[in-house]
């Protein structure tokens, strides 16, 4: 596992995201519906 991570940390930068794409996230994460039947999966989004 520790071969997964780089050795130099101070390269990465921070990266932040746009309102919009914060707000589009939550609203979506918000109508994903996933229901479980006999161990199957459904996703479905209620929009």
């Amino acid at each position: 596992m520790e071969n997964l991570y780089t050795k130099d940390q101070g390269q990465t930068k921070l990266v932040k995201a746009k309102p919009e794409t914060i707000r589009f996230l939550l609203s979506y994460s918000k109508s994903l519906n996933i229901t479980e039947v006999d161990g199957l999966q459904f996703e479905s989004n209620l929009n």
